[in-house]
């Protein structure tokens, strides 16, 4: 289900810039620099950073702050047609919020190897035996949202 394009569409690259300037946000506050952002009818409706370090909250993940944001924002719990944007592809636990919202799209920047769960580790997000499934499109401005990462952890080794 995970579509790797070699040349997102610009509409893509520009939200998840968006998403990476959250992401920035973050490594700044010292978390790890992941960034969400979620869109409805073409227009930004919420913006996450991660903070669980801050916050104190494990659940505190960019994807878990949006979607919350965007709910109250619309004032429901479902996000039928929404868009998410995320820098790296979401967790178990951010996939499946996205399930429950009824998010209709995911799409990412880099992979995750060790935690990924729209179909690198996992894939929850298209999982037949759940009652919502979620297209996914992989691969949105990689490289940086990959080298955000890298120079996140090659700081807290120095």
């Amino acid at each position: 289900m995970t579509n790797k394009l070699p040349a997102a569409p610009k509409n893509h690259e520009h939200f998840m810039r968006i998403a990476l300037e959250q992401a920035k946000e973050a490594f700044v506050q010292g978390e790890v620099p992941i960034g969400a952002v979620i869109v409805l009818n073409g227009k930004v409706i919420a913006k996450g950073k991660n903070s669980p370090i801050t916050k104190r909250d494990p659940t505190a993940h960019a994807e878990i702050i949006a979607l919350k944001k965007a709910g109250a924002k619309l004032k429901n719990y479902r996000l039928n047609d929404a868009v998410l944007y995320a820098t790296i592809e979401p967790c178990p636990m951010c996939a499946g919020a996205c399930v429950w919202a009824r998010v209709s799209q995911i799409v990412y920047g880099a992979t995750d190897v060790k935690a990924g769960a729209c179909g690198t580790l996992m894939n929850v997000a298209a999982n037949k035996k759940l009652n919502h499934r979620i297209k996914v499109t992989g691969g949105v401005l990689a490289k940086e949202c990959a080298q955000l990462m890298q120079d996140f952890f090659k700081s807290k080794r120095k």
